[in-house]
């Protein structure tokens, strides 16, 4: 086997190696995000059956579920707490 064969293929692998680094990150990151949305959805949909039996409901759509997705429980008190005040 001739030598620029071998370094053709080890800079070929190498090349394959650091393309796959660049669009792995993105994606688990948007894995994460459609994780934590589904979860957040999950809250409020839990957060509408107990508060149904006050009169108290919050909004389940894509832009609610995203942000207690990205900020969490204390999302979904903030998401409470403007409920109350408007």
């Amino acid at each position: 086997m001739d030598f620029n064969v071998i370094i053709t293929f080890i800079v070929c692998i190498l090349f394959l190696v650091i393309l796959g680094k660049i669009f792995v990150l993105p994606f688990k990151s948007i894995l994460r995000l459609i994780g934590n949305s589904i979860m957040g959805g999950l809250i409020i949909y839990i957060i509408n059956l107990i508060g149904g039996l006050w009169g108290f409901h919050i909004g389940l759509n894509l832009i609610t579920s995203i942000f207690v997705g990205i900020l969490g429980i204390p999302g979904a008190v903030l998401l409470i707490i403007l409920k109350f005040i408007i």
